[in-house]
C-alpha cells in the first residue's frame, strides 16, 4: 500500500508542481477544465461501461451502493452534531461555511482519487467496486440531496430549473450514469462485449488514472487556510477521514460484504473529500476558500491515513 501511495503522491505532486509554475504558459485552472471535461465525457464513460459490461453484477452491487450511501448519510448525520457543539462554541460558522462543511465531510473522493488506488490494488474488482460505490449510492445522492443542501445553504442558487425537477434533470446529464446503464443492461442480458469494443474501451480507459490524479494535484490550493477555520476543519477531517471508515465496516460486517468486495468499499470511504465540491460551492455561493483548504487538507492526511486502514483491515477477520 505504501508504494502505492507514493506512486499516486507523486502523480498528484506533478499536479501541484504545475499549479505553482504554469509551464508554457498554461494555468492550473485552464489546463484542469480542460483535463476533467475530456475525463468527464469520453474516458471515465468509456472505462465505467466497459467495467458494467464486464463485472459480476448482483447483490454485491446492491450491498456496495447500500454502503456509499448509508454511509454518506452518516456522514451529514456527524457533522450535523459536531455543528450543534460548535454552535455552543467561541466558534460559530457561516451558513456559507456550514454548507461547505456539510459537503466536505459526507462525500469522499470515490472516483478521483479512490478508483485510481482501488485500481492499482486490486485490479479490476477494485475497479468494480469504485465505479459502483460512486454511481450507483454517493453520486445520486450527491446530484439529490447534496444539491439541495447547496442551495439551502448557498448565497445564490444556480442558474437553470429549480426544485426536484432541477435536480432529477441534474442526474441524467452525467454520461458515466447512462454509462453504467448501457454497460449493466448488456451485462444482465448476456451479451457479449465484441474484443475491438472492449480494446477500444480499455484504450481510453487508461488514460483516466493518471489525468484523474494529475487533475487533483491541479486543485489543491495551499493559500486558503485561515485560523478561524481550524476548528472546523479539525472536524470534517475526523469525520471524513476516521469516523466515515467506522461506521463503513460496521455497515460492511451486518450486510455480509467480505473480500475484495468489502475491503474496498471501505477503503473508498476513507477517501479525503472529493473535488467536485468545488464546483457546487461556485455554483451555489458556499464557503469555496474553507472548502478547498479542507480538500488540501484531507488529502495530505489521507496519504497517510488510508495505509493505515489499508492495513488494518487486513487483520479483520470477517472481511
Amino acid at each position: 500500500m505504501l508504494g502505492v501511495m507514493t506512486q499516486m503522491a507523486a502523480l498528484i505532486a506533478c499536479g501541484v508542481a504545475w499549479r505553482r509554475w504554469s509551464p508554457g504558459g498554461v494555468e492550473a485552472a485552464d489546463a484542469r477544465r480542460v483535463l476533467t471535461t475530456l475525463v468527464y465525457y469520453l474516458l471515465l464513460p468509456a472505462l465505467v461501461l466497459q467495467v458494467m459490461w464486464t463485472a459480476p453484477l448482483g447483490l454485491v452491487s446492491v450491498q456496495i451502493a447500500a454502503v456509499a450511501a448509508l454511509t454518506v448519510l452518516a456522514g451529514l448525520g456527524l457533522t450535523g452534531l459536531a455543528l450543534t457543539v460548535l454552535a455552543g462554541r467561541a466558534y460559530a460558522p457561516g451558513r456559507a461555511t456550514i454548507g461547505a462543511m456539510l459537503l466536505v465531510a459526507a462525500w469522499p473522493n470515490a472516483i478521483y482519487l479512490g478508483l485510481p488506488i482501488l485500481d492499482t490494488l486490486f485490479g479490476a474488482s477494485g475497479r468494480a467496486v469504485a465505479i459502483q460505490f460512486d454511481l450507483f449510492g454517493a453520486l445520486p445522492l450527491l446530484l439529490t440531496v447534496g444539491v439541495l443542501i447547496a442551495r439551502r445553504f448557498g448565497t445564490h442558487d444556480a442558474p437553470g430549473p429549480g426544485g426536484w425537477g432541477g435536480v432529477l434533470r441534474g442526474v441524467f446529464l452525467v454520461p458515466s450514469i447512462w454509462a453504467a446503464m448501457l454497460g449493466a443492461t448488456m451485462n444482465l442480458s448476456g451479451t457479449p462485449i465484441p474484443i475491438w469494443v472492449e480494446d477500444g474501451l480499455g484504450r481510453l480507459a487508461h488514460g483516466v488514472t493518471p489525468l484523474m490524479l494529475f487533475s487533483l494535484g491541479l486543485a489543491l490550493i495551499f493559500d486558503r487556510f485561515r485560523t478561524r477555520d481550524v476548528p472546523a476543519l479539525l472536524v470534517v477531517s475526523v469525520i471524513q477521514l476516521l469516523a466515515a471508515p467506522v461506521v463503513a465496516l460496521v455497515l460492511v460486517a451486518a450486510v455480509g460484504l467480505d473480500g475484495v468486495p468489502g475491503i474496498a468499499t471501505v477503503l473508498e470511504t476513507a477517501m479525503p473529500a472529493m473535488v467536485l465540491g468545488l464546483v457546487f460551492c461556485d455554483r451555489f455561493g458556499l464557503d469555496t476558500g474553507f472548502y478547498a483548504a479542507a480538500v488540501t487538507l484531507t488529502t495530505a492526511l489521507s496519504l497517510v491515513t488510508l495505509p493505515l486502514w489499508f492495513a488494518l483491515l487486513q487483520t479483520i477477520p470477517f472481511l
